[in-house]
């Protein structure tokens, strides 16, 4: 058992995975958990190769999403410590009882839902992602109309898990999706 590397979790996604906006999904929440273990001084490929690979088993299994995920990631040879932190992410929502604990947990737990909030708020603006402040997402967050499938309590209680203040934690993300903006389909609109 090692630790999950971003080859492994693109080879696991790509064999489970094929419509497009989950894998756009996967580098999102990849990008924000790579912002967020450089805030934490983690290993960012590690945490980003665990965002990539945290909803490897959704296409086959929607309805019984994270019950799959632990034998195709065991089978894969990756560590307890990376299966705990896939699993957590769904953690009193879907499926499991896995209650993150550590930074890892916590963090793919509230980055989840964040990153398809400013996906869609990014991809309304002209600018897409570049010239989205934190500001302008807390209006997105607040107007539950808008992106209205996002679990905003999710967002709220992973925040606090990690004893940060939401606005640190969108900013955060928001970096770290702005570095690949144009893969995410959120760059500037010509």
């Amino acid at each position: 058992m090692a630790k999950l590397t971003m080859e492994l979790a693109k080879e696991l996604v790509s064999a489970h995975t094929k419509q497009p906006h989950l894998l756009e999904h996967a580098l999102a929440v990849s990008a924000a958990m790579e912002a967020m273990a450089e805030h934490f001084g983690e290993d960012a490929a590690h945490w980003a190769a665990v965002g990539y690979v945290h909803d490897v088993d959704y296409e086959e299994y929607p309805e019984e999403h994270l019950q799959h995920a632990r034998p195709i990631l065991e089978a894969a040879g990756v560590e307890e410590e990376d299966i705990r932190a896939v699993l957590a992410h769904g953690w009193n929502r879907c499926c499991n009882e896995v209650e993150p604990s550590t930074n890892l947990e916590k963090s793919i737990f509230t980055v989840d839902s964040l990153t398809g909030l400013i996906s869609a708020a990014a991809k309304m603006r002209p600018q897409g992602i570049l010239d989205l402040e934190v500001s302008s997402l807390k209006k997105k967050y607040k107007d539950k109309k808008f992106a209205a499938k996002i679990d905003r309590e999710v967002i709220r209680e992973g925040c606090e898990m990690l004893g940060m203040d939401m606005t640190e934690v969108m900013d955060i993300c928001i970096r770290g999706m702005r570095k690949y903006a144009d893969p995410l389909g959120i760059e500037p609109k010509e």
